[in-house]
Parts: C-alpha cells; structure tokens; sequence
C-alpha cells in the first residue's frame, strides 16, 4: 500500500452529470431544463423569496421592535464559579481570562449570585448583582467595582 494505488471508499463519490451529451444520455436536448422560459435560459431563474411580482411574505409581515445601539452586552460570571479560586486571592479580568471563565470582555463583566460561594476573594469587576454583593461580602470578602 502507497499513495499511487490510494482511491476514494467505494460509494462515497459519484460521476458528476453531463448535460445535453445527446438523447442517449437521458439529460441531452434541453439538459433537463423543460422546453422555454424564464429558468431554461442562461443566467436565468429568480432570486430566493421572489413570488413572481406578488409581494413577498417578508414585506407583507409586520416589522417588530428594534435592535439598541446603545445596549451593552456584559459577560456574565456566576459565583459558583469562582470557587476555584484559593482563599484570599484577588479575582480581577486577568484571572478570570487565565481561568477559561471569560475570552473577551465586550462591555465588561457581570458577577451574579448563582451558585454556592464560601471564600474570602476580592472581586473586581464592572458590575455586581446586589445579591452577588452580599453573599461575597458574608464569605468575608470584598466587591470592588472597576
């Protein structure tokens, strides 16, 4: 066995169709096209949602809402996860990129109170949920916002 005698698993690829090769082929004439119209000339055929000059399902539904340009998109921590953190160590956007917790920080990170929590950290962050706040500060820790 070497790469001159390598060849594809049988099945797995298939002889692409040759159109208009003759009536003998089964695809010759109108290479499988019908007979006229719009779809059996080149460069014919109609973009995807044309109804055929009805107008189209996406113009006659209602628009709804709007997208803010203002809205901020904050990474959200749970303290569940910040358990893996030893005692006493100060939790900041370093650490947590270095933990696998957050990849990018957007418009900055929400610590919320999901979740268990039990050791004295320091967090830093952007933002803290109110009962985030109060379950670091009853672990006898502190949140600090950046």
């Amino acid at each position: 066995m070497d790469l001159s005698n390598l060849k594809p698993a049988l099945g797995s690829t298939k002889n692409r169709k040759r159109l208009g090769r003759g009536p003998g082929s089964g695809n010759g004439k109108t290479a499988g096209k019908g007979h006229k119209g719009q779809n059996a000339r080149s460069g014919g055929g109609v973009k995807a949602g044309f109804e055929g000059g009805q107008m189209p399902l996406q113009r006659r539904l209602p628009k709804r809402g709007f997208t803010s340009l203002n809205k901020k998109e904050y990474v959200l921590v749970n303290l569940r996860d910040l358990e893996l953190f030893e005692a006493g160590s100060v939790v900041d956007l370093e650490s947590l990129g270095q933990a696998g917790l957050i990849n990018k920080v957007g418009d900055g990170v929400k610590i919320l109170a999901d979740g268990d929590f039990s050791k004295a950290l320091t967090v830093k962050a952007h933002k803290f949920s109110k009962s985030a706040i109060a379950k670091i500060e009853a672990a006898g820790g502190k949140a600090e916002v950046i």
